[in-house]
């Protein structure tokens, strides 16, 4: 009960979502904040991307831009790897998210027609430019949320920041409508660079804050101040050698951050400490050890990922949920064009048009979506993760796919396809977001940071490639109609399901073992 009364207002109001303790509801609310204002800033550009791509180059071309993105990614990732090597979170955050600002104002100004840059190219540099950010920020985002919270800390508080997501999506998409009819296609952008700005401040607030109660007590030399954000591994050997002295704990390789470095570390100071003494010798020795040592991170960042089957498979796992999704929304469109054209030859449409039809069709179906998934990231998502777990939770979605595509396949009525698409994206957007967040919270700092680039970029991009081939084959050399392709897509749920169990098993042993993937 005294625990109870420390709680603050914010930790009480929590405790409605998930499991909070004292003092963890402000930073949760932070970094909720956060991204929530990455997201608003994201969605407020989508309609200008889709308003130059579609009137400039034309949906063919949209159709095969998804491997230049692919190509794109290949080159700026591993560069994004070398600077977080070198960089702390704090600055490595800082320049990529400042740098993306800048690009918004430098496209507000040249894009204007005085300045006479063709529509199709601004469509073209537009739609790679906001392929690359959207994926960047936001893993870069939750990169730095993983690098905040121990795995248990992450379990329970991961479903708060995720909702901070969702809600800035549908922010976002309604502020673009409010801001395009009045004042035209550009001033979006100077509206995201706006949030992008305010979500610095936020993120340098939350760096601070963290610091300040996590690391106070550690040498300088060794915090996330001074750290880069992609940072090798120190061995307690090297702490232990700087020290001059045994500590009793596992001489295994640890990450800088975590649950068990930090006190691993706090543990090695205590063990030569002497009582009432804040500034010890051997916090001095390890300091001074700690500037000597470069402990940016080397290995290449695609390197790590096909070197490590955990991370190899989460890229596959987020590679086929988006070859899954993204192919599922070409049969649904197909499926709702048919009857709304159905509806309007019968006269069902009440005297609108097909293109009236299919927009308030789609009109329902996203506000329903939003609504459905708002509702399981508030009140159902921490507690399937409580009581189900990880492991457990990453099933669901394969399982509702698999019934979706099932559906399509052998009873295909619109108004059960909607439904069980929106049960599909909802909880896509609430559940297995957050759970996918969590899969990297046992992993290294340098995994955290690079690795995690790699897979929420490059592979979540080459499963859009996968869908524009597969339905190229399909459409062109078979003759294929749309609905013809959910076997396909109940196959790949199948071997999504299979790689979702594997992950889920080799997460529990990860964070039953306290052991980081892949090393040591």
């Amino acid at each position: 009960m005294q625990g109870e009364k420390r709680l603050s207002l914010v930790d009480r109001i929590l405790r409605l979502v998930t499991e909070v303790r004292a003092g963890e509801g402000g930073t949760a609310i932070l970094l909720a904040l956060n991204i929530f204002l990455v997201l608003a800033a994201y969605s407020v550009i989508k309609p200008v991307r889709e308003a130059l791509i579609g009137e400039g180059a034309g949906p063919t071309v949209k159709a095969y831009m998804y491997a230049a993105v692919v190509v794109l990614l290949a080159l700026v990732v591993p560069l994004y790897g070398r600077v977080a090597s070198r960089m702390p979170r704090r600055r490595l955050i800082n320049l990529v998210t400042a740098f993306f600002a800048a690009n918004l104002v430098l496209f507000y100004i040249v894009f204007r027609p005085q300045v006479g840059i063709p529509l199709f190219a601004q469509g073209v540099v537009f739609f790679l430019w906001i392929s690359v950010f959207n994926v960047m920020v936001i893993a870069q985002f939750y990169a730095f949320a993983n690098d905040i919270y121990t795995t248990e800390e992450g379990e329970r508080l991961f479903p708060v920041v995720v909702f901070g997501a969702s809600f800035g999506a549908v922010v976002g998409s309604l502020m673009s409508r409010g801001v395009i009819p009045t004042f035209g296609v550009y001033p979006p952008l100077i509206v995201a660079a706006a949030l992008l700005v305010v979500s610095l401040l936020v993120t340098n607030y939350v760096d601070s804050r963290e610091r300040r109660l996590k690391e106070a007590d550690l040498p300088d030399a060794l915090t996330t101040g001074a750290v880069p954000a992609a940072s090798q591994e120190i061995p307690l050997a090297d702490i232990r050698a700087a020290l001059s002295g045994e500590i009793p704990v596992e001489d295994v390789q640890r990450t800088l951050t975590g649950e068990i470095s930090f006190e691993e570390i706090r543990r090695a100071l205590e063990a030569d400490e002497a009582p009432g003494e804040p500034e010890t010798e051997a916090r001095a020795k390890l300091d001074a050890t700690a500037r000597e040592v470069d402990l940016s991170g080397t290995e290449s960042p695609f390197k790590m990922v096909f070197s490590c089957p955990y991370l190899l498979m989460i890229g596959l796992l987020v590679m086929l949920l988006n070859w899954v999704n993204s192919g599922g929304e070409i049969i649904l469109t197909d499926v709702v064009v048919t009857a709304a054209k159905r509806a309007v030859e019968t006269g069902a449409a009440g005297g609108q048009t097909e293109g009236q039809v299919i927009g308030t069709w789609w009109a329902g179906f996203f506000s329903a979506v939003n609504i459905v998934g708002l509702f399981l990231q508030l009140f159902i998502v921490s507690r399937v993760i409580k009581y189900l777990g990880v492991s457990k939770a990453l099933l669901i979605l394969p399982l509702i796919s698999l019934g979706t595509y099932s559906l399509i396949a052998f009873y295909p009525v619109l108004r059960y396809i909607q439904w069980a698409k929106v049960a599909e994206n909802s909880t896509d957007y609430s559940l297995y977001n957050t759970t996918r967040q969590m899969l990297f919270l046992p992993c290294t700092r340098e995994q955290k940071y690079k690795a995690k680039q790699v897979i929420d970029s490059f592979f979540h991009r080459a499963g859009d490639v996968l869908v524009s081939v597969t339905f190229f084959i399909g459409t062109t050399l078979f003759a294929m109609q749309p609905k013809g392709f959910a076997p396909l897509n109940i196959g790949l749920a199948l071997i999504w399901l299979v790689l979702a169990a594997l992950i889920g098993r080799e997460y529990k042993r990860l964070t039953d073992s306290g052991r980081p993937p892949c090393v040591g």
